[in-house]
């Protein structure tokens, strides 16, 4: 018989240690060392994996022998665009899909129409769903006007019940709702611990392999916006997908962050609307439409999300002269990078250290490269100066310390994207040499050149 022991364990890194600790000695988070009991001898959770493990009967083949079923259509159309574009052209058989967000975001919802999507092709979907009963997640797609009689639910958290639910239906495609409800009995641990999300997210994986199912995992996200568990669940899978409100707008952002079978870092766009969740195919319209044509402190940037043109709004509010310490709100955007845009307006004779600064990524999107700098930039000096840009006027560039505009990659396909939807002028950095017809290009060298042409 194997010996019980006690030890402690991160639950938001997975750190072991076998005495209690206020702050973890690995990733230096407080109070998340919770206590667990675990077998001396691992004999157990051997053989629980080589049961679920892959035939041992495999054998190296050579890669150019290698051929994938279904003559090379490894890929399925969910039936969601969107979804479709961060997945890198669709849901690969056989892969494991990790998809977070904060609760109430609809990723639950998401999935669920996915799920239905894909049943009405014909083939068997099986939602898996550790929260709520069949009933509810029944009502919910009454709701949403689904009803594909080939989507099945299960309402279990016994994975080895809903292991044996899949391997006995084979269904094309599995969504376990959500990783931290369900657990393995055998396990003295309780479910959503590191132990039990670590173990149910490695037999996860070797389901989908061994059976060529896709499995989408639902998780939860800590308030510091991670995803809840171990970071080494992110390593099991293979696409991890972040759903992203701000609750002040009814747009949700679906951004991938890795991706084995695709560009990581593609995004795709929802509107949550009294039937549920609603594709935006064009995004930049529906980011752009909002917008207030005559005010001062606004600008509009080309950024590149994945492979993906997005034209966003940047805003920013420079306020008055005020004693003791200035304010710096910043949402959407680096709060680091905004305050060296800052200095090196200070430094071109546009001083902010005595002014309060907002600034905003207008609709919810987080603008992530360095090819807003010369927008953020644009849309404070149009603020301090109260001057409103023009409207048809788009910017892009990456600023140094030294006050230089710098190029930025794929250059082309921002200005396409301007130019579709209509702007006429567009200030860019010097190495950009060409522009689709009717985009006027103003090309920069530095920041005063860039003040400039404002």
């Amino acid at each position: 018989m194997p010996r019980i022991k006690t030890v402690y364990v991160c639950q938001s890194c997975g750190y072991v240690a076998p005495k209690w600790a206020g702050r973890c000695p690995d990733c230096k988070s407080w109070n998340t060392m919770m206590e667990e009991q675990r077998e001396s001898s691992s004999k157990s959770s051997a053989k629980q994996r080589t049961s679920a493990s892959l035939s041992r009967d495999q054998k190296p083949v050579r890669l150019v022998d290698v051929r994938a079923d279904g003559e090379g259509e490894v890929r399925m159309r969910t039936g969601l665009a969107e979804l479709d574009t961060v997945l890198g052209g669709g849901l690969v058989a056989g892969s494991l899909v990790l998809v977070g967000g904060d609760p109430g975001v609809g990723k639950s919802t998401l999935l669920l129409t996915a799920a239905e999507r894909l049943a009405q092709r014909g083939a068997p979907i099986l939602y898996v769903s550790g929260e709520e009963s069949v009933q509810q997640v029944h009502l919910r797609a009454q709701r949403l006007g689904l009803g594909a009689p080939h989507l099945h639910l299960l309402s279990h958290t016994d994975f080895g019940h809903v292991e044996s639910a899949i391997r006995s239906l084979k269904p094309t495609v599995v969504v376990l709702d959500s990783v931290q409800t369900v657990y393995l009995p055998q396990l003295p641990n309780i479910p959503g611990s590191v132990t039990q999300v670590r173990e149910v997210a490695h037999r996860a994986m070797l389901l989908a392999k061994s059976t060529n199912t896709a499995v989408f995992l639902v998780g939860h996200v800590t308030k510091s916006g991670e995803l809840a568990g171990p970071k080494v669940l992110e390593h099991f899978v293979d696409t991890v997908i972040h759903f992203e409100g701000d609750g002040r707008t009814p747009l949700r952002i679906l951004r991938s962050v890795k991706n084995r079978f695709g560009p990581a870092g593609e995004l795709g766009v929802f509107e949550m609307v009294d039937s549920g969740l609603q594709e935006v195919p064009d995004a930049s319209a529906r980011l752009l439409s909002e917008r207030v044509l005559d005010a001062a402190g606004t600008a509009v940037v080309a950024s590149l999300e994945g492979t993906r043109p997005l034209l966003t709004e940047v805003q920013a509010l420079v306020g008055r002269a005020a004693p003791g310490n200035p304010a710096r709100t910043c949402v959407g955007v680096d709060r680091q990078r905004v305050a060296m845009i800052a200095a090196i307006l200070g430094k071109a004779g546009l001083h902010l250290h005595d002014r309060d600064l907002f600034v905003n990524a207008a609709g919810g999107v987080r603008l992530e490269e360095t090819a807003a700098d010369t927008a953020i930039l644009a849309a404070i000096a149009s603020s301090l100066r109260d001057q409103p840009l023009d409207p048809h006027t788009l910017v892009f560039g990456e600023l140094g310390l030294v006050g230089e505009v710098r190029g930025v990659g794929h250059a082309q396909i921002r200005l396409k994207e301007a130019a579709r939807h209509g702007f006429r002028r567009a200030i860019v950095p010097y190495t950009v040499d060409e522009a689709p017809p009717g985009l006027e290009l103003v090309r920069v060298r530095s920041v005063r050149d860039l003040l400039a042409a404002l």
